[in-house]
């Protein structure tokens, strides 16, 4: 285990991250600050809708790298937008899949189909999930700005300031989980990864679907190399994908104080993976 490696690829995959965490920090302290009730209103409406939001985030989750997941789960727990719409982020994010697959010259002509699965599951399933969330959860949707503003300083030092400092402190929870995370990984190996998955059968979806889960890019990696090598199929590969939305799970259960709805979040997301994974490689 190369133990620098793990050091400066987990700070790499930390600053990719940085842009999207100070624009998403902007857009809410902007829209708190200086949109006023209209543009507030509006991006309520458009987040809040079932079909719109889960439309929007599944394109919008589908650009290469988890950075817009984690900008969206920071917008979820500020009520900006719905439980369909980050669900549908979460579901269509690939994290590196994309930039792996087109490494590989000979499989570069499967993405285009590997996306499109991805988000036709992911409007149809982040729709529903929008549905079930305010079947299960009467809670209040209005944006909860203040939570953002806590203690910021934006009244004196400005939005920019104020969400540099939020950025910042998102930033460090995220490098820490993927040092963690990469250790893990480093010490349990690939290798063996491949060999649990090869050897489950039908199951193998579910599988993928757990892997998904970790937040960090080498869960997208592995899942990627592992379909590029033929050791996994093309449905078990996007079911893990589905599952996979990056640091941007971390980040919600950062961000979002309510233990229920995070978990609600983390089971439908294994459960679609899993499940996309059975009927794509029933389908295929």
């Amino acid at each position: 285990m190369n133990f620098w490696k793990i050091i400066i690829d987990a700070l790499m995959d930390s600053v990719k991250m940085l842009p999207f965490l100070y624009a998403a920090f902007l857009l809410m302290e902007y829209i708190e600050h200086k949109a006023g009730d209209k543009l507030a209103a509006a991006l309520e409406k458009a987040g809040h809708s079932t079909l719109a939001g889960s439309g929007l985030g599944a394109a919008l989750g589908c650009i290469p790298q988890c950075g817009f997941s984690i900008a969206a789960a920071n917008l979820y727990s500020s009520r900006i937008i719905g439980a369909g719409a980050l669900m549908a982020v979460f579901i269509s994010t690939s994290d590196e899949a994309v930039p792996v697959l087109l490494a590989h010259p000979d499989m570069a002509g499967k993405l285009w189909g590997l996306i499109a699965v991805k988000i036709i599951i992911a409007i149809i399933m982040g729709g529903l999930f929008g549905v079930i969330m305010k079947k299960l959860f009467k809670n209040d949707d209005d944006p909860c700005f203040e939570e953002i503003c806590t203690e910021c300083g934006c009244g004196e030092h400005g939005i920019w300031f104020s969400s540099l400092k939020h950025t910042v402190k998102i930033f460090l929870f995220i490098l820490l989980v993927n040092l963690i995370l990469g250790f893990v990984l480093g010490i349990a190996g690939e290798e063996r990864l491949k060999i649990f998955l090869e050897g489950l059968g039908i199951f193998q979806p579910f599988a993928a679907a757990l892997v998904g889960l970790i937040p960090n890019c080498a869960s997208s990696v592995v899942l990627t190399e592992l379909y590029a090598s033929g050791a996994i199929s093309f449905g078990t590969a996007a079911g893990g994908l589905c599952s996979g939305a990056g640091m941007g799970l971390a980040v919600l259960f950062k961000a979002n104080k309510n233990l229920k709805e995070n978990s609600a979040f983390l089971l439908y997301l294994l459960l679609t993976g899993g499940l996309a994974g059975v009927i794509l490689n029933m389908i295929f």
